[in-house]
């Protein structure tokens, strides 16, 4: 990709910036949420911006579901930003993301040829197969993402973080999930990957908020927690 054509192809937060960049973060879309053009800043991606982080948010497919296809374009979107604004190779990379966004983190920092230095997720998919049958509007998401109507349980498999855990990068992870989500089942998803990822000796960071739903809401103090988590990816 052309460093020239990476304003075409994801929203960039250059314009926050109050400083050199330090840091590249990658925010991740939950499902749909790449269906329009983003033209905004939040407060969380100011703050970020203002202690030197350059936020992009990729547009890819609405029902992306982080396959090797959009794997390959976030790879070759990074290069595109690295030549654009001169960063070192050592530049730090933070995955974030909620929901499939969330899931969209996890999986590209276990499938990404780029480093990912740490990687937040929020209510995350964690297990794609049993995500399959969670709802009756996922099914066909994911049939469009893996590109066949035939079986792709195989491929669900392969994606699921919760079912390679020893494919995921030893770097430190911070997963928030609150216990009243009906749209991603704790339980069935950052409960178990909590724990084969802190059974196989990770540095994993697991907040369990009683009461909240899907992907908040969330308190000051748990934003400010996860706002300095990302920031330590390059503090």
């Amino acid at each position: 990709m052309k460093e020239e054509l990476v304003e075409n192809v994801a929203w960039i937060g250059h314009k926050a910036l109050r400083g050199p960049i330090r840091g590249v973060i990658l925010s991740f879309a939950g499902l749909g949420g790449t269906a329009s053009l983003k033209d905004w800043v939040g407060d969380q991606e100011r703050e970020w911006a203002s202690a030197g982080g350059l936020v992009l948010f990729p547009y890819y497919s609405p029902w992306a579901w982080m396959n090797p296809q959009t794997v390959a374009f976030v790879d070759e979107l990074l290069d595109a930003v690295f030549l654009k604004y001169g960063l070192p190779p050592h530049t730090p990379i933070v995955a974030t993301g909620g929901s499939m966004g969330g899931h969209g983190a996890l999986a590209y920092t276990m499938s990404s040829r780029h480093r990912v230095a740490r990687c937040y997720a929020l209510s995350p998919v964690c297990d794609l197969l049993y995500h399959y049958g969670e709802r009756p509007d996922l099914p066909r998401t994911f049939h469009a993402a893996y590109q066949s109507y035939g079986d792709i349980q195989e491929a669900l498999i392969a994606n699921s973080p919760a079912r390679q855990t020893d494919r995921m990068p030893r770097i430190p992870y911070l997963v928030i999930h609150g216990d009243r989500d009906d749209a991603v089942a704790k339980s069935r998803h950052s409960d178990i990957f909590a724990a084969r990822m802190r059974g196989a000796g990770h540095d994993f960071t697991y907040i369990e908020l009683p009461g909240v739903g899907h992907c908040g809401p969330l308190s000051k103090a748990i934003k400010q927690a996860l706002s300095k988590f990302v920031q330590e990816g390059w503090t």
